[in-house]
């Protein structure tokens, strides 16, 4: 039940509100659900390993790219849990003179939820897995950008959704980015290698 309350400070089993119809809440699951959604008498139990498996993101939860993404601004930006938003501003007119109708302004969900010390361990952490762990290939970015690699299991034998979520600088974030790749065979980078094309163009110089 903590670990799922914590998970639901950061945004997780509900729909985040972005201004996109069909999103889904995705699934925290907790002794309740499990004991309402199984018929087998044996599975209705929650059983210790059934904690441990939502502690790394394993067993039978499951969370939008959109939620992750979300979930990991706030931790970039010192706490602050953003709705996010596609739709920047409204305007009307031809292209040589465009009226803004309606500017959609940044909302916060919450805030000071999360203690600064425990973000900055967990920025520090992300920082680490760029300098010496699983991300360290982002190590010759243009900026210092901190990250953290996931592989997500499926039902499927040596099949699993490869992760990666950074943001950069590190010092003075700017841009959060998460990359899911599906059905990736094998233990392997698929993500990463994507994140770092997208960050190089994000952060390559202007040209002359």
């Amino acid at each position: 039940e903590r670990i799922k309350k914590y998970l639901q400070l950061f945004g997780w089993g509900n729909p985040t509100g972005v201004d996109l119809a069909g999103e889904i809440p995705g699934l925290l699951p907790d002794p309740a659900w499990k004991e309402s959604y199984f018929q087998d008498p044996q599975r209705k139990i929650w059983r210790i390993g059934d904690t441990y498996n939502i502690s790394i993101g394993q067993g039978d939860i499951s969370v939008t790219p959109l939620q992750v993404v979300m979930a990991f601004s706030s931790i970039a930006n010192g706490g602050k849990l953003y709705q996010p938003v596609f739709v920047k501003e409204i305007v009307q007119g031809s292209s040589d003179s465009l009226k803004t109708i309606q500017k959609v302004e940044p909302k916060i969900i919450r805030e000071n939820f999360i203690s600064e010390k425990s973000l900055n361990v967990v920025r520090e952490g992300m920082r680490d897995g760029v300098i010496y762990g699983s991300s360290i290939t982002l190590s010759d970015l243009p900026v210092k950008a901190a990250s953290k690699t996931g592989t997500a299991q499926t039902p499927r034998k040596d099949i699993f959704h490869n992760w990666v979520s950074v943001f950069a600088p590190y010092e003075n974030p700017e841009i959060v980015l998460t990359v899911l790749i599906e059905d990736v065979p094998g233990i392997q980078f698929a993500a990463l290698p994507v994140a770092k094309d997208v960050l190089s163009w994000y952060f390559a110089p202007p040209e002359q």
